[in-house]
């Protein structure tokens, strides 16, 4: 006897409202908080920090590497928890952990407890950034999915537009504590994002009776998508399948090949989004409130920018959208290394704030082209564990060459450099066969 379907609503057509919309939202807010606010707060709070707890450009970059350290821990972890699990969960625990451990920052007295906080902070970002990129695998059909996950990684440019304007009022009205109170104040933000997420989020669209976002009206709601076993879909799959899960994840030469590409913009990238503002201040002649000014317009630009370029790589292709991408970075990297007037650092900064939080939108759509949506929160934890060591290196190393060359320039043309190796190496990814 042939089984009868479930019935779905569909994603589009006379339907005014999808959920898969309150879903994207959610996970602009939960960005927001696991880098926005967790991860790149630390560059508007760093040069106040480092005058309060007496530490050098070295020791700067390797609070910064603890903090990716912890990333990198969890990043293959955070993606199969969600892909067993289901991702509302573990997003939801990433971001509470990520809150406390970023309120624990702002009361550290030192080196040694800051580096603990931060890897904690670390380790509670990967937690809620990976599975909730690898959630819109599941709720978005393949032609919407590099739009909706640059919409998603937008909420960085959140997070930068408003630490650019809220760290420096901070620390201004209260100079001796004021990078204590950023903390503790960005911490409470993101610990009511994982409260948030736990009301808001779910696993897949079956669990609302819905298709993904743009998907045909024959496509059945909960095919494939990731958590699919939260949905009730767990009983149909053999008792293998974790097994087979994690083989055909490492075992894909598609995605290690994509993972090396995913290490050159971590390395590249954090090393523009950690020091910018210390550079600015120290090498620019700026101040700490004009340097955050140009920090939430580059937010401004983040948001806009995420978009278009998943809209770009919808259209041209992953490869080539990443290309394009590297090549403005490496170009932006260079210009700041070597910029003598304040319009060069301007251009410097358009170009990064256009394109620094597209690739990890680009990355995690072509993560479901290659391993479909169930599987996406894990393809993409496995190649942001090139990416998290590529940015726990970088901290230290351009930390190092700061206090060496008394000068952050070297360290700004070391990312131009690994950028336009990013983009040479975008030009040899292949398409996948089929979209999944």
């Amino acid at each position: 006897m042939e089984r009868k379907q479930p019935e779905t609503k569909p994603a589009g057509g006379r339907a005014r409202f999808n959920y898969s919309w309150v879903i994207l939202i959610t996970g602009v807010l939960t960005v927001m908080g696991a880098l926005g606010f967790a991860r790149f707060g630390y560059a508007m709070i760093l040069p106040s920090m480092r005058e309060g707890l007496f530490l050098n450009n070295t020791q700067m970059g390797l609070i910064a590497t603890g903090n990716l350290v912890g990333y990198t821990v969890f990043s293959v972890v955070g993606g199969f928890l969600a892909s067993r699990f289901g991702p509302r969960i573990v997003i939801s625990c990433g971001l509470l952990l990520t809150g406390a451990s970023m309120f624990l920052t702002g009361t550290a007295g030192g080196l040694a407890g800051v580096v603990a906080y931060r890897f904690l902070t670390g380790m509670g970002s990967a937690g809620s950034n990976i599975p909730v990129m690898g959630l819109i695998s599941a709720w978005f059909a393949p032609e919407r999915r590099g739009m909706a996950a640059g919409f998603l990684v937008g909420g960085s440019g959140f997070g930068f537009l408003i630490t650019g304007f809220l760290v420096p009022g901070v620390i201004t009205a209260y100079p001796q504590n004021g990078w204590r109170l950023s903390w503790f104040i960005l911490g409470g933000v993101v610990a009511l994002l994982g409260v948030i997420g736990w009301i808001l989020l779910r696993n897949n669209p079956s669990e609302k009776g819905l298709q993904p976002a743009g998907a045909p009206a024959g496509r059945l709601a909960g095919e494939g998508v990731a958590g699919a076993g939260a949905a009730g879909g767990r009983q149909d799959r053999p008792a293998s399948q974790g097994a087979i899960a994690w083989n055909k994840v490492y075992g894909s030469p598609a995605l290690w090949r994509l993972g090396l590409v995913y290490l050159f913009f971590g390395f590249s990238y954090i090393i523009y989004g950690t020091f910018f503002s210390a550079a600015m201040v120290s090498d620019k002649g700026f101040s700490q409130a004009q340097a955050g000014a140009v920090w939430s317009a580059i937010g401004g630009l983040g948001i806009v920018g995420g978009i278009l370029w998943g809209v770009v790589s919808d259209r041209l292709g992953r490869k080539q959208a990443l290309a394009l991408v590297f090549g403005l970075q490496a170009v932006s990297f260079f210009l700041f290394a070597v910029a003598g007037a304040a319009s060069t650092l301007y251009i410097s900064a358009f170009l990064y704030g256009l394109s620094a939080f597209s690739i990890p939108g680009i990355v995690a759509a072509a993560c479901g082209d290659y391993m479909g949506p169930r599987l996406a929160p894990a393809a993409l934890g496995m190649v942001t564990l090139f990416f998290a060591l590529g940015q726990a290196a970088a901290p230290s190393v351009a930390g190092f060459l700061a206090d060496s060359a008394h000068s952050f320039g070297q360290a700004f043309l070391l990312a131009a450099a690994v950028a336009f190796l990013g983009g040479v190496g975008s030009l040899t990814l292949r398409a996948p066969q089929q979209k999944l």
